[in-house]
């Protein structure tokens, strides 16, 4: 495992293809895609930027989001041909009202969108997801690992 010097939290093994998201070369960028007086600006990018975690049990590969305050309806999990999962969702923009007075806004709202390419061994007709307590858990189930058949040969002589 080489841990991450630029302070991202993110681990990858180069050894291991399946250790990697696929890679985004503007990740890391400030998002400025849209025209500034949109009000996309530095806010936006903690949604953005979301973290996912991926863990791989002897059972299944297990993702987990922290996605607070987002509804079921605002997030979508799909899995696309050549086993790439992709999360996606968008947290709204609280409405204003011309009465109120703002002091700070610090909860993000916008768009994120992140992408996994799955291994061979995963089960990819048997996802199951949850959305519990702010927390998204994607469960990708692995197929047995066959162990290969063992015949016995005789030695002679």
């Amino acid at each position: 495992m080489i841990p991450s010097i630029f302070g991202t939290g993110r681990r990858s093994n180069v050894f291991d293809p399946f250790s990697l998201d696929i890679w985004d070369p503007f990740q890391d960028l400030p998002l400025r895609t849209v025209a500034p007086s949109s009000g996309f600006d530095a806010e936006t990018a903690a949604v953005a930027n979301t973290r996912i975690d991926w863990k791989e049990t002897p059972e299944a590969h297990v993702f987990k989001a922290d996605l607070p305050g987002m509804k079921k309806e605002e997030v979508k999990v799909e899995v696309e041909e050549g086993r790439v999962l992709q999360i996606s969702g968008e947290r709204s923009k609280e409405k204003e009202d011309k009465n109120d007075t703002w002091h700070r806004v610090e909860r993000s709202a916008g768009r994120f969108l992140r992408r996994f390419r799955l291994p061979e061994n995963a089960k990819v007709d048997q996802v199951k997801v949850s959305l519990e307590n702010g927390v998204l858990t994607v469960t990708v189930p692995k197929e047995e690992v066959k162990k290969p058949d063992l015949k016995p040969v005789q030695i002679t002589g």
